[in-house]
């Protein structure tokens, strides 16, 4: 990795001085919404890749709906809100065509630390190959897909949030949840593009339960992020060891099961090995595309992917990302809105 910052004598390979101050050298993007240019200028790293990433596509799961505001994507580059220890910082990733590189550029008092996340976000530290295909499909899709990566956020309370959001419920109401939450405790992030930073543990623990109901949470949930909001301290320092570690831990804490450990333990970490067991959907998927049948549940899900031990995550990415779809019965669920009540 290479850097170059708005007090250094020299840019980052193959950059410009304009190239810092964000006026030359940005991929073309999807209309995003602005803040207006910041004072200070960002700080650039250029971060050699081993071979071809799709950003948007890889870093995908950490956008949790629509009305996401920590995370805005286009067409070649990615832009996200991180809270560092120095401080919040915004990061801007993209890649430029013909070039083995991702760029990166961090406005704000956490800048420096944010650029050293960049290597996991997108993917760098991922190794696609260690998925050995035991079907043609699998085999097919990591062609298609090849710039497919698993992106690590290092942050587990971060990724504890839309996962506790989104238990119990559907995806619409796990979506308004988390973006209500946003709202409500995500501060503006610095930089020239409208993003909000997470929330901190410290507000989350501070306010009082039924101060979540408005945003689609009812006490349960509502107490839980009160909870690990309190735990933040604790729980952080789960991320210096292993993800099955970590998962395991965070399963000990009441409100916290399979699902919830699996979802955030495989954003924090990457980890290719994570399977959200207990998911609404998720069976059906493995099941229909490893067997060609259209109901599964968690055992007959496991058993499918048991030949791809180590990387059922992975499996399940590609999957995802396909898209496969399996056959649909019944009626719609239509949910309640919480809120309203």
């Amino acid at each position: 990795m290479s850097r170059a910052g708005d007090d250094s004598a020299e840019t980052s390979a193959g950059s410009s001085a304009a190239a810092l101050d964000g006026t030359a050298e940005l991929p073309q993007t999807a209309e995003l919404p602005q803040r207006g240019v910041t004072a200070r200028p960002p700080i650039e790293a250029r971060f050699e890749t081993p071979g071809a990433i799709d950003l948007p596509l890889s870093m995908a799961p950490l956008r949790h709906g629509p009305r996401d505001s920590t995370i805005q994507f286009g067409r070649d580059s990615v832009w996200l809100a991180r809270r560092t220890e120095s401080g919040p910082a915004s990061l801007h990733i993209w890649t430029q065509p013909g070039e083995s590189a991702v760029r990166a550029q961090a406005w704000g008092p956490g800048a420096e630390i944010a650029l050293d996340a960049v290597a996991g976000l997108a993917g760098l530290l991922d190794d696609p190959a260690e998925l050995v295909p035991r079907h043609r499909l699998i085999r097919e899709l990591q062609r298609r897909l090849e710039g497919l990566r698993l992106p690590r956020t290092g942050q587990l309370v971060p990724a504890l949030i839309p996962a506790i959001t989104g238990q119990k419920v559907t995806a619409g109401e796990a979506h308004f949840a988390f973006a209500a939450l946003l709202r409500r405790l995500g501060e503006v992030a610095p930089g020239p593009v409208a993003l909000r930073l997470p929330p901190t543990g410290a507000s989350l623990a501070a306010l009082p339960y039924f101060e979540f109901h408005p945003m689609g949470l009812e006490r349960r949930r509502a107490e839980l992020l009160r909870r690990i909001g309190r735990l933040e301290s604790k729980l952080e320092p789960l991320i210096a060891g292993s993800a099955p570690e970590a998962c395991s831990r965070l399963q000990e804490i009441q409100g916290i099961g399979p699902w919830t450990a699996a979802e955030a333990c495989g954003a924090a970490f990457g980890d290719p090995d994570s399977v959200s067991l207990g998911d609404a959907h998720l069976p059906d998927l493995v099941a229909w595309a490893l067997a060609g049948e259209p109901r599964g549940d968690d055992a007959r899900m496991l058993e499918l992917l048991a030949p791809y031990t180590g990387q059922r995550g992975r499996v399940i990415r590609l999957l995802e990302a396909a898209p496969i779809r399996p056959p649909k019965f019944g009626p719609r669920f239509t949910p309640g809105r919480i809120e309203r009540l």
